[in-house]
């Protein structure tokens, strides 16, 4: 007879459906392997438009700072190329590169300054700050042919390929109508000046890249928010999981109680130890049992070595006729012992008097006096 599994049918496989929200550890896991929800091609448009928007206010001093760096360097050429000239050496030419270099940094260092800025900021924001090598060691399941068809025909692959596809049509548009708006003045190139003709190409050509820029913004931000929903989604879990988890960060719930009756019990022999050197055991009678030390060595009061309710003051009860501890009943201290004072601690000065008459009692019975 043919057998089925019928988990095999469960959706998202074993454990049910993904219908709990992420816990804390699972996204802090993620984040440590590097996966988390952001989008590049959203710090590529800001990164983009506010490049083209320095590059428009910047021209007209990047295009006079070009222009003096020129003559600065035609007018140094007949010293440079002439090999016979007083001042043509290896220090000249290192100095005239040197200039050329510290002027073009002045002119494009501020813009590449505020693009690397705007790039770090694009980032923290969307993932925050927290650096991670995992993402850059070797897996081997990136190697496999079949996840790599997996990854081909994914929803994300779908949606890069969508998103690439409207960004070149949309771009294609925009270019094609802004040649075509300004098509009137390429019939007059010829009545124009070199400068006014760079001019306007630049002005078209940054105008254009602000067009194209904002048309990526948009798409960024759809993308950021795509891979945001498709973050969650991804970390979503099963009612299974979240109880794996909670097993294996805080302990299987049997092992912790087995632990904790083995800890009582532990605790409980530690005391029981402890009640044959006590002074005297005050009950109520049946319900409550407390044993009291009185040692000067250890304490300027009494102490409470042992204490127990029930099935355990019986047992204390038991142990001081073992080791002929003398038994006191006071219903009234035994409770007040009971409920206000931990094993190990001194009595509250409120409750001296009645102790110390419960020992005064003891002590002429015993015919003794407290150790010093």
């Amino acid at each position: 007879m043919l057998e089925l599994n019928l988990q095999f049918f469960a959706k998202d496989g074993p454990g049910g459906e993904k219908t709990e929200e992420p816990t804390a550890k699972k996204l802090d896991d993620a984040r440590k392997e590097g996966n988390v929800a952001k989008s590049k091609d959203l710090v590529t448009a800001v990164t983009l438009l506010v490049f083209f928007y320095m590059l428009k206010a910047m021209i007209g001093n990047i295009g006079t700072g070009m222009m003096e760096l020129y003559n600065s360097i035609y007018s140094r050429i007949s010293t440079v190329a002439n090999p016979y000239h007083d001042e043509m050496n290896y220090n000249t030419v290192i100095a005239l590169f040197k200039d050329m270099t510290i002027d073009s940094i002045k002119m494009v260092g501020p813009i590449v300054a505020v693009i690397f800025v705007i790039t770090i900021i694009g980032e923290l924001l969307q993932v925050k700050w927290k650096p991670t090598t995992k993402p850059l060691q070797p897996k081997l399941d990136k190697f496999s042919p079949v996840k790599g068809l997996k990854r081909l025909f994914s929803a994300q692959s779908l949606v890069n390929f969508l998103k690439s596809f409207a960004l070149v049509i949309i771009s294609s548009y925009v270019v094609y109508t802004t040649i075509v708006e300004k098509l009137w003045y390429w019939y007059r190139w010829y009545d124009v000046s070199l400068i006014t003709a760079l001019q306007t190409i630049g002005d078209i050509t940054i105008n254009l890249g602000i067009k194209i820029s904002a048309i990526y913004l948009i798409v960024g931000i759809a993308d950021y928010i795509w891979n945001k929903h498709k973050f969650h989604t991804d970390m979503m879990m099963t009612k299974q999981e979240v109880k794996d988890e909670y097993k294996n960060s805080e302990g299987d719930p049997q092992v912790k109680s087995q632990q904790k009756r083995v800890m009582q019990k532990a605790s409980m022999r530690r005391m029981m130890q402890s009640v044959p050197d006590a002074d005297v055991v005050i009950t109520n009678p049946t319900h409550f049992a407390v044993a009291l030390k009185y040692d000067l060595d250890i304490a300027k009061a009494p102490i409470v070595v042992a204490k127990g309710a029930d099935y355990v003051a019986q047992k204390i009860k038991e142990k001081a006729k073992e080791n002929d501890v003398e038994i006191v009943e006071n219903k009234p201290l035994a409770r007040a012992l009971y409920a206000n004072v931990e094993i190990g601690s001194e009595i509250p000065e409120e409750l001296y008097q009645a102790v110390a008459e419960v020992l005064a009692f003891v002590y002429n019975i015993k015919n003794k006096t407290p150790q010093r």
